[in-house]
């Protein structure tokens, strides 16, 4: 079951929905029916109308993250960044880009545009309440006046928000920004991660002495504490292995297997072989992979009929061997596989690589 689904494409980005948006977008509508003014429309008669209007403001205040986001996304494409995709989840959306540039400035701007979108957005809200409510009399009092002033507010809250200096917010990347141009990238990523984690740790202090304690803060401590370790290892491990080629770690001696093997025969035939992983090769031509979770997923009963063919993976992943290491990285995370296949100019299979190998080079490289 895919976990994000596509609703539409913007300056060619595909526009996705995570299944956990699902959740928090009733629980914001809810949240927004049950608060009073001006912070919600529980007072609201009827009531349906209340919960109408809180459904559209939720929704409202979910493009306002998508523009926020598109912001970052145009400014990257500007660059020659390409963006895979925009998602949006239960915590708010995110940019999906195949690289960050190296050069501080152009890193910052990116960064700060997101931002940016969102004081654009709070501030022309709030300005046009303001413009409206005193020229037509009674307008402070609608619920027009009210939706906007909530999303205006909300919009400029959000963009101080991601101004924080803590990954995996926008200030983050500003603040890396910043240290990069005095030290180099992995040094500058691990000062702005270590400013993260000092946030975090006070966040997440001032959440536990309140009185009473604040969960949402220890939430959001969490959420940033594992924004910056994680933002410092993968960056550590991208530029550690972008000057290894994929033909120096890719494993040379391929063990194939054939589409006719029976599910039965090649659970022993890795047993033997102490892989988790096949190329699938007929006639010299290959056909697909096949892991050991695709084996797993077959019944012990049934492994005697079923055929490689028959649960092999024919959307197959590959690499060239003139490719660096970190471009192997990122093929692994971003399609969640555990090994690559490797092609040489004439796309025939002369390797395989898997995030075992990556990882030993990583810890040879550390030594």
């Amino acid at each position: 079951m895919a976990n994000s689904f596509k609703i539409g494409t913007i300056i060619g980005i595909p526009i996705k929905i995570h299944i956990t948006f699902l959740i928090v977008l009733p629980l914001f509508a809810f949240i927004f029916a049950m608060n009073p003014a001006p912070y919600g429309f529980n007072d609201v008669v009827p009531a349906t109308l209340g919960y109408l209007l809180s459904f559209l403001t939720t929704v409202l205040l979910f493009a306002c993250v998508l523009l926020h986001e598109l912001g970052h996304s145009y400014l990257a494409k500007k660059y020659g960044v390409n963006i895979t995709d925009i998602t949006l989840f239960l915590i708010g959306g995110v940019s999906s880009m195949e690289e960050i540039p190296r050069d501080p400035m152009q890193e910052a701007k990116m960064a700060f545009a997101g931002p940016l979108v969102s004081f654009i957005i709070g501030g022309s809200l709030l300005l046009i309440n303001f413009v409206v409510a005193g020229v037509i009399t009674g307008f402070a009092d609608s619920l027009i006046f009210r939706m906007m002033q909530l999303l205006g507010s909300i919009n400029i809250v959000l963009g101080m928000f991601n101004l924080l200096p803590a990954f995996p917010m926008d200030g983050g990347r500003i603040l890396r920004a910043w240290f990069a141009r005095k030290m180099t990238y992995i040094q500058a990523t691990h000062a702005a991660a270590g400013v993260g984690k000092m946030f975090a740790f006070l966040l997440g202090l001032l959440g536990l002495l309140s009185n009473p304690w604040n969960p949402w803060l220890i939430l959001i401590a969490i959420f940033v504490y594992m924004g910056a370790s994680g933002e410092d290892r993968s960056t550590a491990v991208t530029v550690t292995l972008e000057k290894v080629p994929v033909s120096d770690v890719m494993s040379k001696d391929i063990v194939s297997v054939e589409p006719s093997l029976t599910i039965e025969d090649l659970t022993h035939f890795m047993f033997e072989k102490k892989h988790m992983g096949y190329p699938v090769i007929e006639h010299n031509t290959l056909k697909g992979i096949i892991t050991f979770t695709d084996v797993r997923k077959v019944m012990p009963l049934e492994r005697y009929s079923v055929l490689v063919s028959d649960v092999m993976s024919k959307d197959i992943v590959t690499i060239s061997k003139e490719a660096t290491a970190a471009d192997a990285f990122k093929l692994l995370t971003s399609n969640n596989i555990g090994r690559l296949l490797v092609v040489d100019e004439n796309g025939s299979v002369c390797g395989i690589l898997s995030r075992t190998d990556l990882m030993h080079t990583m810890m040879l490289l550390s030594e």
